[in-house]
């Protein structure tokens, strides 16, 4: 790892070890699943300001909906004088086209960061004391071990396998009643690539991956309201 990214590891491991230390005597050996998700919902309601905007660009979007279609057919024949056309109805409006996936990139730094403090045994300069927790048996900087299937791995994938359901089911109905098959499949099947991506990532960002997707479906549940 180059050596300007161990400075914000060492901090992240040194606040987390320090909030699983806080947490011990109420929590027991469960302290560090609870700071992950405390730290995980943390992220997400600083976040919550990107999120408004994009929900607003989204917003936005729809309403110009009707005038990105007769941009397209008016200059269909010509890609360039259409993207130039699109380009320009945005800047006037205000909107854009990666609003919406404002939130989904400022938390990559955060996944990032969950997965290399539970992958790595030595931690700044010293012996990782987080992969020593566990939840229901399982070592929280293990793997997916997909022959035996221990309970952590299969409540895990259970609760995704869930929360992807609803979120399947939150994409299409704020689809464009015009959107094509492919549209909709897609809607329908890549809220549970996060079940594949908890199948390599150690067991603490599978429950990062958990908490921050099911905070997604209720934070979107109630901007569309």
């Amino acid at each position: 790892m180059p050596s300007f990214l161990e400075a914000p590891v060492a901090g992240a491991y040194h606040l987390l070890t320090s909030l699983v230390s806080a947490l011990q005597p109420l929590t027991g050996a469960y302290a560090a699943v609870i700071a992950i998700v405390l730290c995980t919902l943390l992220v997400r309601l600083c976040l919550v300001p990107l999120s408004l905007r994009a929900h607003r660009g989204m917003q936005a979007r729809a309403a110009l909906m009707p005038q990105y279609k007769q941009l397209t057919e008016k200059h269909r024949g010509d890609p360039e004088r259409l993207q130039r056309e699109l380009t320009k109805l945005q800047a006037e409006t205000g909107t854009s086209v990666f609003a919406g996936f404002l939130p989904l990139l400022a938390q990559m730094p955060f996944f990032w960061l969950m997965y290399t403090l539970f992958s790595r045994a030595v931690v700044a300069g010293e012996s990782n004391q987080l992969i020593s927790g566990s939840l229901l048996g399982a070592p929280l900087g293990t793997h997916w071990p997909i022959l035996t299937g221990t309970p952590a791995y299969m409540v895990i994938a259970a609760l995704l396998c869930v929360v992807a359901f609803f979120s399947a089911r939150l994409q299409l109905r704020q689809l464009d009643p015009s959107a094509t098959t492919l549209s909709r499949r897609m809607a329908q099947l890549l809220p549970y690539g996060t079940l594949l991506t908890a199948a390599f990532v150690p067991l603490a960002a599978g429950l990062y991956l958990l908490t921050t997707t099911a905070w997604t479906v209720v934070e979107r549940t109630v901007l569309h309201r």
